[in-house]
Order: structure tokens, then sequence, then C-alpha cells
């Protein structure tokens, strides 16, 4: 088994609204949603590096600006 580790690169609004998922995932009954225990683990690993990252996850605004984020990310129709 190896110990090498992955880096994965994400905007600033990918992450914040990435983030905002987890978290809604995180509050379900992740048996449900996740049929694999082992699959736990990185999904609150992940959930908790995005939390260090992003301030503005305690911002005042955080619902508007969580709000732009997925405006700028959605394809446009």
């Amino acid at each position: 088994m190896s110990d090498s580790q992955v880096t994965i690169k994400l905007t600033s609004d990918e992450a914040l609204v990435l983030s905002h998922w987890l978290e809604k995932l995180q509050m379900t009954d992740l048996s449900r949603v996740v049929d694999d225990p082992a699959v736990w683990a990185p999904i609150h690993r992940i959930a908790g590096t995005l939390d260090k990252a992003l301030p503005e996850l305690f911002a005042a605004d955080y619902d508007q600006r969580l709000e732009a984020a997925c405006q700028r990310l959605r394809p446009e129709d």
C-alpha cells in the first residue's frame, strides 16, 4: 500500500459550493447515500480541509456568497 497523497486544486467558487454540498451530505444519513463506509473517511477529510481553508463559511453574508458562487459555476443555457 502506498502512502502517496493526491492534491486536488479547486477555485474558491468550487471549494465553497463543494463545502456546502458536503456539509449537507454529512447531515444526512450517510449510510443511505454512501453504501461503503470506507468512503466516509475521505468525505470527512475533504470537508474538514475545506472548512479550514474557507473563511467565507463564517461570513455574515455567507448565503449571498454561496449563491453568487453557484451562479458563476452553473452552465449558461
